[in-house]
C-alpha cells in the first residue's frame, strides 16, 4: 500500500502545530508518508511573529519520507488554503489526507485512513474518510457510514474531490430543487442549510459546508471509525471558528487499531442516532456561538474595508 500524502494546514499557533507533529510521529506509517505543510501568510503584522515561529518549527520536522513546506506570500485564509492545497495534492497523487494545526492524530490515525482509502478507492458512493466520531456513550461499530463529511481529520480521492463546488448559491439552488433542506440539516438538528446561506451572503467562508452540500447532492457517504483517531485541541479560543466557551463535542479516542473491513455501503442507523443526539445537545452553545463569531469576524472585515476607504481607524 502506497500511503497517501498528508496535507497539514498551519497558521500562527506553534504549540498546537507541535502537538500535531508529535501525534503524527507516533504513527508507524509516518516514515513512509509524504508531508506537505501549507503555511498561510500573516493577516497583519500582529501575527507575523507567530507565523514565523510556526515556519521555523516546521522546517525542523524529522520523520516523514518527504517534507514539503509551502509558504504563502499573501494571506489566503483557511478556506482558500484548504481548497487549493487539497486540489493540488489530489491532482498530483490522486488522494490526500488532511489535518489542520489543531487536529492531533492518535497512533492509529494513518493506518486507519490509508486502509480506508485503499479499500474504497473504486467505490464512487464513498466520497471521503472521516476520523473524528461523536459519542454519546453508546458503543459504535468499528466503522460505519454517514452522509455528513468530517473536517477534523479526513481524507479524500481526486475522483470525489472533483465534485467540490465553490459556488454556494448554486449549491443552495440544487438543494432546494431536490428538497434536501431537512436532509442537510441532519434531520433538523443542526443548521447546515443556514450556514450555507450565510456563506452565500458573505457571512462566512466555510469550505466544509460546501463540501457537505456537494457530497449530499452526489448521494455520497463518508466512512467513520467507531472511536476517533483524531482529537480537536483547538477549543481554546485560538482558532477561526472555535472557542473555549462553546465546548468540544464529545468523542471517545481510539485505544487500539481500527479494523477496516468491507461493510455494506449504507447509512448507519445507530451512527445517525448517536450523532443527532450529540448535535441536538450541543446546538444551543456551539452552533449559535459559531454563527456569532462568524458575524463578528465579518463586521471586523467590513470596518477594516471602510477604514481603508476613508482613512478612519474605526
Amino acid at each position: 500500500m502506497n500511503p497517501a500524502p498528508i496535507a497539514l494546514f498551519v497558521y500562527a499557533r506553534p504549540e498546537h502545530t507541535r502537538s500535531v507533529i508529535e501525534g503524527l510521529a507516533t504513527n508507524p506509517m509516518f516514515g513512509d508518508s509524504d508531508l506537505w505543510v501549507f503555511s498561510d501568510a500573516p493577516k497583519d503584522n500582529r501575527d507575523s511573529e507567530a507565523v514565523e515561529s510556526v515556519r521555523s518549527l516546521i522546517k525542523q520536522v524529522r520523520g516523514p519520507r518527504r517534507l514539503e513546506v509551502v509558504e504563502q506570500s499573501e494571506n489566503l485564509g483557511l478556506s482558500r488554503s484548504i481548497i487549493d492545497g487539497v486540489s493540488r495534492l489530489c491532482g498530483t497523487y490522486g488522494k490526500c489526507i488532511v489535518l489542520e494545526d489543531d487536529i492531533v492524530p492518535t497512533p492509529y490515525f494513518l493506518e486507519y485512513v490509508n486502509e480506508a482509502l485503499e479499500l474504497y478507492k473504486d467505490d464512487e458512493q464513498v466520497m471521503s474518510i472521516g476520523c473524528y466520531s461523536f459519542s454519546d456513550g453508546r458503543a459504535l461499530p468499528d466503522t460505519f457510514f454517514l452522509r455528513v463529511p468530517d473536517c477534523w481529520g479526513w481524507a479524500v480521492w481526486a475522483r470525489s474531490w472533483r465534485f467540490f463546488e465553490e459556488d454556494g448559491q448554486k449549491l443552495l439552488y440544487e438543494l432546494d430543487r431536490l428538497d434536501l433542506k431537512q436532509e442537510i440539516d441532519f434531520g433538523g438538528v443542526y443548521p447546515y442549510y443556514r450556514m450555507l446561506e450565510d456563506h452565500a451572503n458573505g457571512l462566512n467562508d466555510s469550505w466544509a459546508v460546501r463540501w457537505y452540500a456537494a457530497t449530499l447532492l452526489r448521494n455520497g457517504l463518508v466512512l467513520y471509525p467507531g472511536m476517533s483517531v483524531t482529537d480537536n485541541v483547538g477549543f481554546d479560543n485560538t482558532g477561526t471558528h472555535t472557542g473555549s466557551h462553546r465546548g468540544k463535542p464529545p468523542n471517545t479516542l481510539a485505544h487500539r487499531s481500527i479494523p477496516v473491513v468491507d461493510i455494506p455501503v449504507e447509512v448507519s442507523e445507530l451512527g445517525t442516532e448517536v450523532w443527532r443526539n450529540v448535535m441536538r445537545n450541543m446546538q444551543p452553545n456551539l452552533v449559535e456561538g459559531l454563527f456569532a463569531s462568524m458575524r463578528e469576524k465579518l463586521g471586523r472585515l467590513r470596518r477594516h474595508a471602510r477604514a481603508r476607504t476613508t482613512g478612519s481607524p474605526n
